[in-house]
């Protein structure tokens, strides 16, 4: 941030008098409670740090470091006695007290917003580092930052800060917070794209590597007639010649290159036979897989639009299943899974998925599809009798998001699988079900 606004928001800080709460938010983050209508966020990122007001911010995860269980200890519940830019520097220093059963405590807050050092660090009464956010040794920098060390002030900044008024302290740090969020979603949605369209190149490249079905089907064709044609004229085949002059049944004179090695006309029409045999089931498997690619391709392409509408981080995450103690998430070609407040939901991503999904689902798994048109299949894998209605939206939309490209209002069934009847393949029939409105863009 710049010099100027830090001194300007300083100056408004000026005005709390106590912390009453304050821990990290995130892995650079921390969140001082100043009051009940006070409380502000401190990102002490590397090379852009940032304050911004944002009312619902709720911690990723509880830290126990023992940066975190100084913090609570030293300034939790402690009256603040100034709060000041020290140095004439991007550093903002927040001293406070606590009194405890025998004396009272004087702790230091210091928060350096200087780029590649940004840095949260507290210190005792007498500038003695008693932890840090970031501890920095001597071969990184001449300013260490080590517990039980006394603290250097850095190097004055080499400039004179020029002067770019706020109008309103907390307008300003509410917009930097809407700011930073829209920035890092539009990151988050570049690379989460990028991620998916290299996916998708992929699965192009092996598709166009593909031989053409027409061709192997023609192929197919062709060596069974010369096969039915060697059959109604074997006193043509002279054994080990290299090709026979034969009749079409058209009545057109052909020549037809005999393969080496075979003694009789009967043994030359069965390898006919089997290379038409042959050809005809490797169409067959190519046409398999070129469905499976372009059922994959569309899988992607939805995905791909469903990241792009995606309106907060917390959706994108949604769709990125984080590793499960560490081990890489498990992966399918036909069902991708989700997690939605500690829920599994299913979805199935070609019609083999669907039927896949309908196959494994016990009776009390409550089950999704868009009404009345074609969709994915959505599984919530679930023994409750009752879902959060927030749950049931969530996996609704996913359904939708990965169904249709489409913007519009539709409409997503959902019953427990036991009111699910197979007819065929993935068709289905079902009763007593309800249905939810999702609008999609």
């Amino acid at each position: 941030m710049r010099h100027s606004y830090l001194k300007q928001i300083v100056q408004y800080m000026q005005r709390f008098t106590q912390i009453g709460s304050i821990y990290r938010l995130s892995d650079t983050a921390l969140r001082i409670v100043f009051d009940r209508e006070n409380s502000w966020n401190f990102d002490m990122r590397r090379g852009d740090p940032l304050i911004t007001i944002d009312a619902e911010a709720t911690r990723g995860k509880m830290y126990q470091a023992p940066f975190d269980v100084l913090l609570a200890k030293r300034l939790n519940r402690s009256s603040i006695q100034s709060i000041t830019l020290h140095n004439n520097d991007k550093i903002i220093r927040i001293v406070t007290t606590t009194n405890g059963s025998y004396k009272s405590e004087t702790t230091v807050l210091q928060l350096e917003f200087t780029g590649k050092y940004t840095n949260a660090i507290l210190l005792d009464k007498d500038e003695t580092v008693l932890e840090a956010l970031r501890h920095i040794d001597g071969d990184v920098s001449s300013r260490t930052v080590r517990v039980g060390q006394r603290l250097t002030n850095p190097p004055p900044p080499p400039y004179i800060p020029k002067h770019y008024p706020i109008e309103d302290v907390e307008a300003f740090l509410v917009a930097e917070h809407y700011r930073n969020a829209n920035e890092k979603l539009e990151r988050l949605k570049d690379e989460k794209t990028l991620l998916l369209q290299k996916r998708s190149e992929k699965l192009r490249h092996h598709l166009s590597l593909l031989e053409k079905e027409d061709a192997l089907i023609a192929e197919a064709e062709y060596t069974r007639h010369l096969g039915h044609l060697i059959l109604a004229q074997l006193d043509r085949i002279v054994p080990y010649e290299r090709e026979a002059k034969l009749e079409d049944f058209d009545g057109t004179l052909i020549t037809v290159a005999l393969p080496e090695g075979y003694s009789n006309g009967a043994s030359i029409a069965q390898y006919f036979f089997k290379r038409s045999k042959k050809a005809k089931q490797k169409g067959v498997g190519l046409h398999k897989e070129r469905d499976n690619l372009e059922e994959k391709i569309h899988h992607i392409e939805l995905f791909i639009q469903t990241v792009k509408e995606a309106s907060t981080p917390e959706e994108i995450a949604l769709l990125f299943p984080k590793k499960i103690g560490g081990l890489k998430s498990k992966t399918s070609d036909t069902i991708a899974e989700f997690w939605i407040e500690g829920v599994k939901v299913s979805l199935g991503k070609s019609e083999k998925g669907n039927i896949e999904l309908l196959r494994n689902a016990k009776a009390r798994d409550i089950w999704m599809h868009l009404k009345d048109r074609p969709s994915a299949h959505v599984i919530i894998t679930t023994d409750k009798q009752q879902l959060p209605d927030k749950l049931l939206e969530v996996a609704a939309k996913l359904c939708v998001d990965f169904s249709v490209f489409e913007k519009g209002a539709y409409l997503v069934d959902y019953t427990p699988r036991r009111e699910v009847k197979i007819v065929e393949g993935a068709n289905v029939l079902y009763t007593h079900y309800n249905t939810l409105g999702v609008n999609k863009g």
